[in-house]
């Protein structure tokens, strides 16, 4: 008898699968728009759902087949978007031997003779139903030959042939089947949803169960129906008639999420010592290294978003009570900085511990790391030390000799402020020069645009206009074939912005002035020829006629006064 009664039973994924629109959860887009299609009688000849594993793609697809092929207990109602039990033909649609109704799995049927052998009994009637329906799973699978061989077909099928296909990989199929089909993105169903649906399965079959159980099964299932009902399927197995939350955990090698949060608060707060005690207390119980990590990733990140955005908590259904307020206390006492930093460790570390021989040692280093991590300073607080150590060094650069009242601090402060105050201002500079300009773009670290205007600008008139409300200063040049397109246009708008006054940049067809990189080559030419008539120098040439001089280095006190954008031509002297 209990043989018998083995052999009889039907997986949970099978047993509770909806048999029609009503039992569809999930998706009530997709059910509100089948719905009015068929009962206005505007019903697509093919049909494309797509979605991830487990949301009810294939259902969706016997449910479509059945509505359209009711025909009632007497055989005499046409399509029905309501229940179907009571139709012998949609029954034996559901027990899949209905031969009016042909389903597929394309990952073993790939080539065209499979899609020949489909196509060759399109042009035939129904037997017995009112469509001949064909339902092609995992479409994508395919081949390019198969796909191009259902293309007319597809186009202008008979009136009596239904298609409808199902995948999980979208963009592998071609677009020219996209096209002639009618496109349904089936959702991942919601947290909440899952866990109704899983209670009131629970309830059907006897099964006495805690809210947090069935949390662990619907966060574990993904979103997916039939992933969740496979676990649901081994937990009443493994527990018998009650469901708890430390059978799931165990069987699903999973750590209390309150636990998980004490681990990661006392990381990110330093406290290796305690973190390491919880971490060893979760591996004793059977927590796996692994999951564990992926868990703390899976905080990390929910704390990143308290952080960013604190009122998320409103939406967020997936967490309890007192699980909801300690992540909106740590989150508030974290930085962003060191959020982000903790994320990238945890997901570098996921990597670690996969491939490590011993990964329960690979999650403690990275544990390790992202502690000691957590105690260094941020880059805001690291550039705002650094751009205020100047003034600290000045006052206290001899720590014995500090001024002690308000008027020698201002006294020891005074030559300071007044050695910025003889600095001019940009916009009280003069630009009298191709020059000029170049210099003030290389001390504004603006290198490359003064490296074009050096090598590729002609000067041919510059007017720096002062006076007025909204002066207007003006630079006309000639550009070589070798500047960039837009170089007149980024010096406008840089000089603009360092003068804090109006350019206006013109480019000419006049000849203008020799570049600042030709008015250089020209002055190591004088150089040279200058050096040639020194006597010695005359001697050595004399004496090495196969000698030639490259370059000039100049003296310390010369290169001094090598004007910005000449240091690459600062010469040295190479004979040979």
């Amino acid at each position: 008898m209990t043989s018998a009664k083995a052999k009889e039973y039907r997986v949970l994924a099978r047993k509770y699968r909806p048999r029609n629109f009503d039992e569809l959860i999930g998706q009530d887009a997709l059910v509100r728009t089948l719905k009015n299609a068929i009962t206005s009688g505007r019903i697509a000849h093919a049909f494309m759902l797509t979605g991830v594993r487990g949301v009810g793609k294939t259902t969706t697809a016997r449910i479509i087949a059945k509505a359209l092929n009711y025909k009632g207990p007497d055989g005499t109602s046409g399509p029905t978007t309501g229940p179907t039990d009571d139709c012998p033909l949609c029954r034996a649609i559901t027990e899949d031997r209905h031969p009016d109704v042909i389903e597929m799995d394309a990952a073993s049927h790939t080539g065209v003779d499979n899609m020949r052998d489909i196509l060759d009994g399109v042009r035939y009637a129904p037997v017995e139903a009112r469509y001949k329906v064909y339902i092609i799973d995992e479409v994508h699978m395919l081949s390019t030959s198969a796909f191009n061989a259902l293309l007319k077909t597809l186009e202008e099928p008979p009136e009596h042939v239904k298609f409808i296909f199902a995948t999980t990989e979208i963009r592998k199929v071609p677009v020219t089947v996209l096209s002639r089909c009618q496109r349904f993105d089936l959702r991942r169903v919601e947290f909440t949803t899952l866990c109704e649906h899983y209670k009131s399965i629970c309830e059907k079959e006897n099964i006495r169960t805690e809210d947090a159980a069935i949390e662990m099964i619907a966060r574990a299932a993904d979103g997916s129906v039939r992933d969740g009902l496979s676990l649901l399927d081994q937990a009443i197995a493994l527990s018998g008639e009650t469901l708890t939350a430390s059978i799931i955990q165990e069987m699903l090698g999973l750590t209390d999420r309150m636990l998980t949060l004490d681990l990661l608060e006392n990381i990110l707060t330093a406290k290796l010592p305690e973190a390491l005690s919880i971490m060893d207390d979760i591996y004793k119980k059977g927590g796996s290294p692994l999951i564990l990590m992926q868990d703390l990733l899976e905080l990390t990140h929910l704390l990143t978003k308290f952080r960013a955005v604190p009122d998320v908590g409103k939406t967020t259904k997936t967490l309890s009570g007192q699980m909801l307020e300690r992540v909106k206390s740590l989150s508030g006492r974290l930085s962003m900085p060191a959020l982000g930093k903790a994320w990238q460790i945890l997901l570098k570390g996921i990597t670690e511990v996969q491939e490590a021989p011993n990964p329960q040692a690979a999650a403690e280093m990275v544990l390790i790391r992202l502690s000691y991590t957590a105690n260094l300073p941020d880059p805001a607080d690291l550039i705002r030390k650094l751009e205020n150590s100047e003034p600290e060094q000045t006052i206290k650069k001899d720590h014995d000799a500090r001024p002690t009242t308000e008027r020698e601090l201002a006294l020891s402060v005074e030559p300071e402020i007044q050695k910025k105050n003889d600095i001019p201002a940009a916009h009280e500079q003069r630009l009298t020069s191709l020059l000029d300009i170049v210099r003030l773009l290389e001390k504004n670290r603006e290198a490359l645009i003064a490296g074009e205007i050096y090598q590729y600008a002609h000067l041919v008139k510059i007017e720096q206009n002062t006076e007025g409300e909204n002066p207007v200063s003006h630079l006309e040049l000639r550009l070589k074939q070798e500047a960039s397109n837009k170089l007149a246009q980024n010096l406008g708008k840089v000089l603009n912005e360092i003068t804090g006054q109006r350019w206006l940049i013109t480019l000419s067809s006049k000849s203008g002035n020799p570049t600042l990189a030709q008015q250089r080559e020209s002055e190591i030419r004088k150089e040279i020829e200058a050096a040639l008539k020194h006597p010695v120098v005359a001697e050595i040439m004399e004496t090495f006629p196969d000698a030639e001089i490259i370059r000039i280095e100049k003296s310390e006190n010369e290169q001094d006064n090598t004007p910005p954008g000449h240091e690459d031509q600062k010469t040295r002297k190479n004979t040979g």
